[in-house]
């Protein structure tokens, strides 16, 4: 076994999206902030409703998947298709944006704490114009594997402790994986030597290979067969994610991921001329 350890450190930025919700920016904050084939994570944690309550309304997405995952509050996803599919504490969204999908996301609270993640997963160059879909996962179909001392993770994508996640027949092989680690406690987990991977702390401290690393920072994991991490002093949080590189070219505007210019000019001028979304 190769043990990973971090190659970089991409530390969140504060930014908006949508109609101004407020969150932090890891991965995507710049074309050079990417882990292939990971184009963007955003995290989103308020208690003032000002922060979130504007929500996303409706936008197009054309050629990667998008990953809703929600740690507290309620959203309401609908799209063209429509899909309408009620975002939880402890629920996912898997959405396969493909040639084209257009959908919004809006608070159903008007207070308390809203907090998850939005993460950008690429399609490959043969995926990017198949038709777009939608799954609505809650809470109690995403299982729990029990770690020894107390730990626990919950599998969203991938196998982690002999537990299997909702999400399968991804190109990519995705892994995500969301971990409480009690203090004291370590983690182990086996990772594809071809795969990247990246580790995102979003409570508490945590230690890889000797390294600490604090809430907001994305670890950029190096090539390796498996991962260990410790809980530093008090327990820690943190999303693991892993899967196989594309390898491809990515050229991005706005909303649209493409492998060329052409591309984007083209998906530009199909929402313009509302053939966006046809077979």
């Amino acid at each position: 076994m190769t043990k990973r350890v971090v190659q970089g450190i991409i530390r969140a930025i504060p930014a908006s999206d949508g109609a101004g919700v407020k969150l932090m920016r890891s991965l995507g904050q710049s074309n050079a902030a990417r882990i292939d084939p990971f184009l963007m994570l955003d995290c989103f944690s308020s208690e003032e409703a000002s922060d979130y309550i504007a929500g996303f309304p409706a936008h197009p997405h054309r050629g990667f998947e998008t990953v809703t995952y929600m740690l507290d509050g309620h959203m309401r996803h609908e799209d063209h298709l429509g899909n309408v599919g009620e975002l939880r504490s402890g629920g996912a969204q898997w959405m396969t944006a493909g040639r084209g999908i257009i959908h919004s996301e809006m608070p159903q609270q008007e207070s308390g704490r809203m907090r998850g993640f939005q993460l950008w997963i690429n399609l490959p160059s043969s995926e990017k114009m198949k038709p777009a879909g939608y799954r609505d996962i809650q809470a109690d179909q995403i299982p729990v594997a029990q770690l020894a001392g107390g730990g626990k993770v919950k599998v969203v994508a991938g196998t982690s402790h002999g537990v299997t996640g909702p999400i399968d027949g991804v190109s990519t092989q995705p892994l995500m994986i969301d971990v409480d680690l009690p203090a004291g406690q370590s983690f182990t987990q086996d990772l594809p030597e071809g795969h990247n991977a990246f580790v995102y702390p979003y409570e508490g401290t945590l230690v890889i290979a000797g390294e600490r690393l604090s809430t907001h920072q994305a670890a950029i994991l190096s090539p390796g067969s498996e991962i260990e991490i410790a809980a530093h002093d008090g327990g820690t949080k943190f999303l693991l994610l892993a899967a196989r590189p594309l390898n491809e070219p990515v050229v991005q505007y706005g909303p649209f991921v493409m492998n060329s210019r052409e591309e984007i000019e083209q998906a530009i001028h199909d929402y313009q001329t509302g053939n966006f979304v046809e077979a």
